[in-house]
């Protein structure tokens, strides 16, 4: 609140300015960004509040807007009071963004509301608070193919042979505490495989590295099953993966797959090799026999899923569509209904206007009621049964009906 004051200019009148808007908090998807680490590393982010007004029609800056770069296939999850959460953005493009949530509405300086009749108004607005979220990130990452086996099958030695990644290789069960991606490369043709770590009976529900990595294979275009040749039944071991994959449902287990078995290399394997053939055989699979740690059979390996991304190209890929943040227009409808003896009304026009005013002051809360006639929120509570004296809430705000 604020009025011109200089020599010679009496009476200058009101000349406060707005407040600045508050600064928004979005998501980015930027291919450079490969791991969520750095956001777990700070459990609160908060935008920039905007400036306040000032004399002279001076409006105050609006708040930075904080953006917070998030690798891609991050699923945005809003958490609800009872644990319940709600899907608002899936960021699997590069560049895709989403606004988590908004900053508050500068409050306005006490010269817009001069009229010809209130030329010297003492009232202004408060700034509207700024929404906050609890969100949980989670990432799926984007492979093409996703390579899924018992631990120890090899599954990171595979990558290497195959690949520039290098993931961590001990001849010990769960060596990969954490999915791996590798960009191999073809001829002309590059494809991004990634080395899922180890499942074990029971991890659709949780059991071992479970749920915390099966969800990472839902857009793989296929799935590279990889068994231990010197497994005493490598035919066993692909079923118990396969089951675990199946149990998981989102459409995994029909994406298209190839099965390889490894260590091949080894006497032991080598001898049971044409054996372990006709047992897939058999079964109608069609394997790769292969040495990662040796380099042996990769080329046939590689050649087949590079032409199985080919021809599966986009559509390989499953996103889920996200589910739309809503949206209301500031000039939305109003809604007025009964509550504990109460009229609430429902708007964002409406409530974000009432919490914003000075309403304890008679001249603010004057205001107020001329603003929700001008709006029709009046006759709305007329209609719906409210007279001068009844109590009307909008949103914090509860003020009585005056005459």
């Amino acid at each position: 609140m604020s009025f011109r004051r200089e020599k010679f200019v009496p009476r200058g009148g009101p000349d406060g300015g707005d407040g600045g808007d508050g600064g928004s908090i979005i998501l980015l998807a930027d291919r450079s960004v490969r791991t969520l680490k750095e956001l777990g590393r700070k459990r609160v982010f908060q935008a920039e509040s905007g400036r306040r007004g000032e004399g002279g029609k001076k409006h105050g800056r609006r708040g930075a807007t904080l953006v917070l770069k998030v690798p891609l296939g991050t699923e945005i999850w809003r958490g609800g009071e009872s644990g319940s959460r709600e899907l608002i953005a899936e960021l699997i493009e590069d560049g895709s963004s989403s606004v988590v949530v908004r900053g508050g509405i500068g409050g306005w300086g006490n010269a817009r509301f001069a009229t010809s009749v209130q030329r010297a108004p003492r009232i202004a607005q408060r700034g509207q608070r700024g929404e906050e979220a609890f969100l949980v990130l989670e990432l799926k990452l984007l492979a093409d193919v996703g390579i899924v086996g018992l631990p120890n099958a090899g599954k990171s030695t595979l990558l290497r042979a195959i690949s520039a990644a290098r993931p961590k290789v001990a001849d010990y069960p769960f060596t990969t505490l954490e999915p791996v991606l590798g960009m191999v490369e073809r001829d002309w043709q590059t494809f991004v495989v990634a080395d899922i770590p180890g499942l074990i009976e029971g991890a659709h529900r949780g059991a071992g590295l479970g749920l915390e990595f099966l969800r990472h294979i839902e857009r793989t275009k296929l799935i590279l099953y990889l068994v231990d040749g010197g497994s005493p039944d490598p035919l066993a071991d692909l079923r118990t993966v396969e089951a675990e994959v199946r149990e998981y449902g989102r459409g995994v287990a029909e994406r298209p797959r190839i099965v390889a078995v490894n260590k091949i290399d080894r006497p032991e394997v080598g001898k049971r090799s044409r054996e372990i053939s006709e047992h897939f055989a058999q079964a109608g699979l069609d394997v790769f026999l292969v040495s990662a740690a040796g380099r042996e059979g990769l080329d046939n390996l590689v050649r087949s899923l590079a032409a199985m991304v080919a021809v599966e190209g986009e559509g390989g890929r499953v996103p889920q569509e996200p589910s739309p943040a809503t949206v209301q227009s500031p000039v939305g409808d109003v809604r007025v209904c009964r509550e504990d003896g109460a009229f609430r009304v429902d708007g964002e026009r409406a409530v974000a206007f009432a919490e914003m005013m000075p309403v304890e002051t008679d001249e603010g809360r004057a205001e107020l009621w001329r603003r929700l006639k001008r709006w029709g929120v009046s006759s709305a509570l007329r209609r719906a049964g409210a007279r001068v004296g009844d109590r009307v809430r909008l949103g914090s705000v509860e003020l009585e009906i005056e005459g």
